[in-house]
């Protein structure tokens, strides 16, 4: 998953990042452009699977090579 900080004070957002990378950099916005203000804002969560778009593809690639195994055997 990846995690993208807004600032409670301002237009400020971090680029989707870790979680961890995404708080450090908003503590660290807070810390120069707004001191002695808590961190807040809210946080927006990108849950989908950077890596995982290809699995319905591969889905029917395997569905057709079955089909054409099934067929080549056939007499």
């Amino acid at each position: 998953m990846a995690y993208r900080y807004w600032c409670g004070e301002c237009g400020f957002r971090t680029a989707w990042l870790g979680e961890s990378e995404g708080e450090r950099q908003q503590v660290e916005h807070y810390r120069r452009k707004h001191p002695g203000i808590p961190p807040g804002g809210h946080v927006e969560v990108d849950r989908k699977d950077p890596g995982g778009g290809l699995g319905c593809l591969q889905l029917v690639v395997v569905a057709v090579v079955l089909l054409a195994l099934a067929a080549s055997c056939r007499r």
